[in-house]
């Protein structure tokens, strides 16, 4: 007996690694599995048409009998956004705090799921039992209201999970983070600290949220004679808090503006995370009775998102609202890395409109930095740090805090999504791969887009497509009709008489080769076309094409 071989606890992140965006770990002891978040990503710039990218999620699919549950540590799209397409699938209850709750409900309703998915609403402080796992709610502090870290007992040791975070001790709602949980925990003995990564990059502490509100009342009273827009992140209900009692304060009637915006607010305000005061807010609707310089538009697009309120209003598009030089405009975030190129673009749209758009010192961030960080690994004193919620360059930064807090490098993971990693209270290692990946959502579609799609639409997007048209003689191997070609994004056809002329030619002597020799199969005809005018083009034009030829066959 005493030979037997213990099992040990796995943890598998099936995303949220080397990317920010797209979080959820599966935790796994024997034959229980709970998985901590379920979110998305946003597609790159190399992703034409993609409108989600979801996480792969065979390894769950696998083991379908053992998942328990879903517990969420916040109501931001990387870390709910992938709710309905897995619940379609994985019909476990999903668990997380009042305003997060709200969030993930309204996401259910436009997928009509509200009645097969279970939700349960928990408190800080609760504890709730998964499987072989119990699972504790702790407060914190980050840019959306409700967020939490976890701490999950598990047979082997608890581990701590931090969520997203920062240290706030003068938060706009609630409570600062509950330090004192955190220490207790470390008394009593934490096997492992998976935490934030986002801004371990950076020196000292992350401001105040409420620093933000002092920097709106300052600007507020330097545009008093102008209409304010301010564009902001629609899950930052702080920050929208701080923007209405700015606006309130100066007697602006204030617009709310865009989907999501609208949306969260409504839950927010719902759910008694939102104080307007009465009569403050009015209908888009009823700008129009107001003089532009007592209102104020909070709107989405901050991230230069390209059907993003702001945007369609930098784009002349907007129904309702056009910008012009009477305007100052504010966008209060920071790009997302790989958005800066959109953010850019749309501060460009605006300023050339007329509009005075700042952009700087009017954001803080949701996320420790390296003081906060030092502060939870000396709280909490983890056997094991396993850096979590950002790039490799970011978790890299987090290892490092952690070596510099003590503890040994063999003791410190970093993880790829799909990792296993097996640990017990006397040695941890990774110890196999399970499948992970992205799924891509565009439109209705989840999934049937995949890697040969993307490369034919990055293909058609660098190249164009050209279409060789003809109708052959099945039986006497005799060309009846054509060849025509046809050309899309390629060159304008109008312009380009000679080439088009050049390559009919191209075309029509490789058909009547193909014909002489008695070439009538299918297959063949159209390689040896495909191959003949994409040498002569590229020889031509440099430039690879796609090429599709279409042959009818006719009985004569």
């Amino acid at each position: 007996m005493m030979n037997e071989k213990r099992p040990r606890l796995q943890i598998i992140p099936l995303g949220g690694l080397e990317q920010i965006g797209m979080n959820i770990t599966a935790f796994r002891y024997e034959d229980s599995i709970v998985v901590v978040d379920c979110g998305l990503s946003f597609p790159s710039d190399d992703m034409l048409g993609i409108d989600l990218v979801i996480p792969d999620i065979t390894y769950l699919e696998e083991h379908l009998d053992m998942v328990k549950g879903f517990v969420i540590t916040h109501g931001h799209e990387d870390h709910i956004g992938a709710l309905p397409y897995v619940l379609q699938k994985i019909a476990v209850p999903v668990y997380g705090t009042k305003l997060t709750m709200g969030i993930i409900e309204h996401k259910l309703q436009e997928h009509n799921l509200t009645k097969s998915a279970k939700r349960r609403v928990v408190k800080y402080g609760q504890v709730i039992t998964l499987g072989c796992f119990k699972i504790e709610f702790i407060r914190t502090n980050h840019s959306i209201v409700d967020a939490c870290a976890l701490a999950i007992t598990t047979p082997v040791g608890t581990i701590v999970h931090t969520g997203d975070f920062k240290v706030d001790y003068t938060p706009v709602f609630g409570d600062s983070i509950d330090l004192q949980r955190f220490a207790e925990l470390g008394r009593k003995g934490v096997l492992a600290l998976m935490s934030d990564s986002t801004n371990a990059i950076r020196e000292g502490f992350t401001m105040s949220e409420k620093t933000v509100g002092k920097t709106f009342d300052n600007l507020f009273a330097d545009n008093v004679n102008r209409r304010i827009i301010v564009a902001t992140f629609a899950s930052n209900v702080d920050r929208v808090q701080q923007i209405i009692n700015t606006a309130s304060r100066y007697g602006r009637k204030i617009v709310v503006e865009g989907r999501s915006m609208v949306n969260i607010i409504g839950t927010a305000g719902e759910l008694g995370y939102l104080n307007i005061p009465e009569n403050t807010l009015i209908d888009i609707e009823q700008l129009k009775n107001y003089p532009p310089e007592q209102t104020v538009l909070i709107t989405t697009g901050s991230q230069g998102e390209s059907m993003a309120a702001l945007s369609r209003m930098a784009s002349d598009i907007h129904r309702k609202v056009s910008i012009n030089k009477n305007d100052t405009i504010i966008l209060s975030s920071t790009p997302i890395p790989g958005n800066e190129k959109a953010v850019a673009k749309i501060i460009n749209e605006l300023s050339a409109k007329g509009a005075k758009v700042i952009y700087q010192d009017t954001h803080v961030s949701g996320h420790a930095c390296k003081e906060e960080l030092k502060l939870i690994y000396s709280l909490v004193k983890p056997k094991y740090a396993i850096p979590v919620h950002g790039e490799y360059r970011h978790l890299q930064a987090n290892a490092e805090i952690a070596a510099a807090m003590g503890i040994p490098e063999e003791n410190i993971f970093i993880m790829s999504s799909g990792d296993v990693l097996e640990l017990d209270d006397e040695s941890a290692k990774v110890a196999g791969h399970v499948q992970t990946g992205s799924i891509l959502v565009d439109g209705l579609g989840v999934g049937d887009v995949g890697n040969i799609v993307l490369r034919d639409r990055q293909t058609l997007a660098k190249d164009g497509i050209i279409i060789v048209v003809m109708t052959i003689n099945r039986y006497t191997c005799t060309l009846l009709a054509g060849p025509d070609i046809v050309s899309r994004g390629f060159v304008y056809v109008r312009e380009s008489e000679d080439l088009m002329e050049e390559s009919h030619a191209v075309v029509s002597n490789a058909v009547d080769v193909c014909m002489s020799q008695g070439i009538c199969d299918w297959g063949r005809l159209k390689s040896v076309v495909r191959d003949s005018l994409s040498d002569f083009l590229w020889k031509k034009m440099k430039r690879r094409p796609m090429i599709i030829p279409i042959i009818m066959e006719v009985d004569l």
